[in-house]
């Protein structure tokens, strides 16, 4: 009788280096931040690196977790603090495969602005749908927090609040980005931060005109079909 194995495919474990890669190289990730992906092996485990900058990231540094958060093969090294945010949505969204948590500078402002929403401005971010929900972790932790989503209940609000979309932002921390594969939540994150910088831009002109949520959702099926050409592009950059 064969054994239950919950040993992901190697190339999974590739992909997720491949990624922490790409989005430090493109300037979603920094020294913090964290790119997961739910194991192929076992739906009720993800995979996530220790706690570490993700430009440094080696399939060594890649670490198995239950959604609770809790560590599953991590023995003495140390785990990113927010790993609550990747378990959390594993469990209420059993669509995602994937999941980038970033502070990304040109979406920030847009989760403290009290007048601007982010929303699609162009065709390749219409992942946006109508315009990015906003968690506030106020409601969820009082006004005395240190913003982080430090343990599971935070991350089950943060779940709430994504509900079914493909991002949201979180309120003066950065944003989250889910995806049904790895390289869509790395491509998400890549032009969330394109549309973030381009809507700013475009409102310092005056009065931008969004996509409409059906031309958010056209445009999405269109260019996300593409996805293998943004990732073999940034892979190679990532890799040079």
């Amino acid at each position: 009788m064969a054994l239950y194995s919950t040993r992901p495919a190697a190339a999974l474990v590739e992909d997720l280096v491949t990624a922490n890669l790409i989005l430090a190289g493109q300037g979603v990730l920094d020294a913090f931040g964290h790119v997961s992906a739910r194991n192929d092996a076992a739906a009720d485990r993800f995979l996530l690196a220790r706690n570490m900058a993700p430009g440094q990231v080696r399939p060594e540094d890649i670490l198995q977790f239950a959604l609770d958060g809790t560590p599953l093969d991590a023995g003495d090294r140390r785990v990113y603090l927010e790993r609550f945010i990747h378990g959390a949505i594993y469990r209420a969204r059993p669509d995602v495969m994937a999941v980038v948590h970033s502070h990304s500078p040109a979406v920030l402002p847009f989760t403290v602005s009290r007048s601007a929403r982010l929303q699609p401005i162009c065709h390749m971010s219409g992942f946006l749908g109508a315009g990015a929900p906003l968690f506030e972790i106020r409601t969820a932790a009082g006004d005395g927090s240190d913003l982080l989503v430090r343990d599971d209940r935070l991350g089950r609000a943060l779940a709430d609040s994504l509900g079914s979309a493909s991002f949201v932002l979180m309120r003066g921390h950065g944003s989250t980005t889910v995806a049904p594969s790895l390289k869509l939540a790395v491509y998400r994150a890549v032009y969330a931060e394109v549309n973030a910088r381009v809507q700013a831009q475009a409102m310092q002109l005056g009065d931008p005109e969004y996509l409409t949520p059906k031309e958010a959702e056209a445009a999405m099926a269109s260019t996300e079909g593409q996805v293998e050409r943004p990732w073999a592009l940034w892979k190679a950059q990532a890799q040079s």
